[in-house]
C-alpha cells in the first residue's frame, strides 16, 4: 500500500501541484477576503487536473496489473487525496497565522483565519470527499461528474456557513468577535471539524471500496 501511495506521489501527480498550495496559500495574506476560496482551489484546480492526469496515464489499468487488492488501490488513492488536502490546509494555516500577525483584529465581514474557521474548512473538505470519492469509484475512471458533485457540495457548505456567519450575530461573535480569544471554544471548533473530516472521509472510503469491487477493469 505504501508503494501505491508513493507511485501516485512520485509518478502520477505533476510536481507543480505540490507547489500550488504554497502559491495559493499566500492568498490568505489578502486582508478581509473570503478565505474559504483559498481552500476551494484544491477542489477547483488540483483534483480535476490530477485525476485527469491519472486517466491520461491509464493509471487504473497499470495499477490493476500490480499484485495489489482493490481495497488497497482505493485506500492508497484516498490517502493521496487526504495528503494533498492537508498540504493545502497546512499552507493556508501558516499564511493565516501571518495574516493575524500582520493585520491584528481588522474588522472583517467574513470569517477570519482563526482555529474555528479551520474547523469549518475541515468539514468543507469532508463534504467534498463524501461526494467525490464514492462517486468516482463507481467507475474509477470517469471523474467529471464526481468532481462536479464534490465541488458543488463544498461550495454550498462554505456559502451557507459564511451566510450564517454574516446573518447571525452569535455565530459571527464566535468566529470573528470576542469568541476568537476563547481558546477552549476555538480549540473545540477545530477539533470537531477534524473529527467530522475523519468520520466522513472514512465513510466515503468504505462506500468507495464496496463500489470498486463491482467495477470490471478492462
Amino acid at each position: 500500500m505504501y508503494n501505491l501511495v508513493m507511485k501516485d506521489l512520485k509518478l502520477g501527480i505533476n510536481p507543480l501541484f505540490f507547489l500550488v498550495p504554497v502559491v495559493l496559500g499566500a492568498l490568505m495574506l489578502i486582508p478581509g477576503w473570503l478565505y474559504f476560496i483559498v481552500l476551494l482551489y484544491f477542489c477547483w484546480i488540483t483534483v480535476p487536473n490530477t485525476f485527469g492526469q491519472f486517466r491520461s496515464q491509464n493509471d487504473l489499468m497499470f495499477t490493476s496489473m500490480m499484485p495489489v487488492t482493490k481495497t488497497d488501490m482505493v485506500k492508497a488513492r484516498v490517502l493521496v487525496i487526504v495528503i494533498l488536502e492537508m498540504l493545502h490546509m497546512l499552507m493556508a494555516i501558516i499564511f493565516g497565522i501571518i495574516n493575524i500577525r500582520l493585520y491584528g483584529e481588522i474588522p472583517n465581514d467574513f470569517f477570519g483565519p482563526y482555529p474555528g474557521f479551520w474547523g469549518l474548512c475541515f468539514v468543507m473538505y469532508a463534504v467534498f470527499n463524501v461526494f467525490f470519492i464514492p462517486m468516482y469509484y463507481k467507475t474509477a475512471y470517469k471523474f467529471g461528474g464526481a468532481a462536479l458533485a464534490g465541488i458543488t457540495g463544498a461550495m454550498v457548505f462554505a456559502g451557507l456557513a459564511q451566510w450564517i456567519g454574516i446573518q447571525n450575530s452569535y455565530v459571527s461573535d464566535m468566529f470573528n468577535g470576542s469568541g476568537v480569544h476563547n481558546v477552549a471554544l476555538q480549540a473545540s471548533l477545530m477539533i470537531a471539524g477534524i473529527v467530522i473530516f475523519i468520520a466522513l472521509t472514512m465513510m466515503a472510503y468504505r462506500i468507495a471500496v464496496k463500489r470498486f469491487h463491482k467495477v470490471e477493469i478492462q
